[in-house]
């Protein structure tokens, strides 16, 4: 069975790799785990979900001793306006909404690159992006399934531990995966904790209580007729936004912190009225001010002595104030952030091209950086498709060159670009100016239908012509005879 993929792989025994030293993977997991490293991955992907610090925001006063104490009864509003999420997936749609352009000088592989990195590719891939905003990487793994075709998965970047084997992190010597898994036993759920261990010698398992682990299996990455086979190289693929692997909430956390904090003030200052705010109180016909307190909350009054009277201390709220600095902080996230603000007004009434280039500078500039690190990872994984393919007798293009482009979803003003494309007929290639058209989604399939209605039209030209000819000769022997 699948006989044809023991050519893939290598067989495990010829591997000559060591046993792996469990104790220095039990360190370096406890390691990872009490990391800034972690932390700042956990973090990255709360934000992203909404999970704020400002959530867990108490209201606090000085107390008898000095110090802060909580206090209950005033507003404690916490709000969360998400400006982080919205620049994460603005950044992962602008690289990655669209199918990368991967071709290469030969058609057949071109064909079958375009049939394996399909719609479903373009999901995981979207996710492993935001990862890679969120968490600093970004990790696939191939596998070989079994009818013998080549998949990939999404691993939560949070659950993998990369141990490299040089300082710029590009080639790895194993990766340690920790995840949960949720065991039904005796009526209740239990959680249990596993380990996978990437080796270029297969995947091995364990189970991990507390610190240590117990080996549960080793497999390879592929087994064919009870025989293990396992690739040339580790099958993971790490995905980077710049060589710093740093979230993007690093950039900009204080600064949805502070937005968030001040929108919650905001409210915190408009909900404190007379009812919860400081009282001047002269003559007061009651017994404490407890009571005071509970008929002015219950009933919206109060009883006084003749002479008595009852007024707020109360701190005007600029409401202009807080909307100028609302809209600074936005700004700013934006820029350190590198997006675009897709609500400014820097294409006035003058939409053209020059202009939209300018609002999207900003994101442009780290698409490009992306762009680097994506198409050294997608070297990698072009790699395993080669090799694949030759083995499983689909074609040799190992040696064939690819060329892989992101395709950004960048705002175009499409009159001018159509203006442009029109008067570049006869100087550039037809493909390259259909490739530029804002309409045109796939440019094989748009030149392939050009070519149907040219010969179409060539052949209703052809049958008008001789239909024209049959008529005229018809005519002119009717005015012979």
């Amino acid at each position: 069975m699948f006989k044809f993929i023991k050519k893939l792989f290598r067989r495990k025994d010829k591997m000559g790799e060591q046993n792996i030293n469990l104790s220095e993977v039990e360190n370096i997991i406890m390691w990872y785990f009490a990391s800034r490293k972690y932390r700042e991955m956990k973090d990255g992907n709360d934000y992203y979900r909404g999970k704020h610090d400002i959530l867990f925001r108490q209201r606090t006063a000085i107390g008898e001793n000095g110090e802060l104490t909580e206090i209950h009864n005033l507003p404690n509003n916490r709000i969360v306006d998400n400006q982080y999420k919205k620049l994460v997936k603005q950044k992962v749609n602008y690289i990655i909404s669209k199918t990368p352009s991967i071709k290469s000088e030969n058609q057949e592989y071109d064909n079958k690159l375009n049939e394996l990195f399909d719609k479903n590719f373009l999901k995981i891939l979207k996710r492993v992006t935001t990862d890679v905003y969120n968490n600093g990487l970004g990790w696939l793994f191939l596998y070989v399934d079994e009818t013998g075709k080549l998949r990939f998965k999404r691993l939560n970047s949070v659950e993998v531990i990369p141990v490299w084997l040089d300082n710029e992190h590009e080639e790895l010597d194993y990766a340690i995966r920790v995840y949960s898994r949720e065991i039904y036993k005796n009526g209740t759920y239990d959680t249990e904790n596993y380990v996978e261990i990437y080796r270029k010698s297969g995947v091995e398992y364990y189970k991990m209580n507390n610190t240590k682990l117990t080996a549960i299996e080793k497999k390879a990455y592929l087994s064919v007729d009870d025989k293990p086979y396992n690739w040339q190289k580790i099958p993971l693929i790490c995905f980077k936004a710049d060589e710093l692997e740093q979230s993007l909430l690093k950039r900009v956390k204080s600064l949805q912190d502070a937005l968030n904090t001040l929108i919650s003030d905001f409210m915190n200052n408009m909900q404190e009225d007379s009812r919860n705010t400081i009282l001047i109180i002269k003559n007061y016909d009651g017994e404490n001010l407890g009571e005071f307190r509970r008929n002015l909350s219950t009933f919206g009054a109060v009883k006084v002595r003749e002479d008595g009277e009852v007024s707020s201390l109360q701190v005007e709220v600029n409401a202009s104030n807080y909307e100028s600095i609302v809209k600074l902080l936005k700004k700013t996230i934006i820029e350190n952030g590198g997006g675009f603000d897709s609500k400014a007004d820097t294409l006035g009434n003058n939409p053209n091209q020059l202009n939209i280039r300018s609002m999207y500078s900003d994101i442009d500039l780290e698409a490009n950086d992306f762009e680097t690190e994506f198409q050294a990872s997608f070297e990698e994984m072009i790699w395993f498709v080669a090799n694949h393919l030759k083995n499983t007798g689909q074609g040799d293009f190992i040696k064939e060159k690819v060329e892989v482009v992101l395709n950004r979803d960048i705002l175009v003003n499409e009159s001018q670009a159509i203006s442009d494309i029109r008067n570049s007929v006869g100087i550039i290639s037809e493909e390259t100016l259909v490739a530029q058209h804002p309409w045109v989604t796939d440019v094989q399939e748009e030149l392939a239908r050009m070519k149907k209605e040219n010969s179409e039209q060539e052949m209703q030209e052809q049958t008008d012509y001789g239909n024209f000819r049959n008529v005229a000769h018809n005519r002119n022997g009717d005015i012979n005879e």
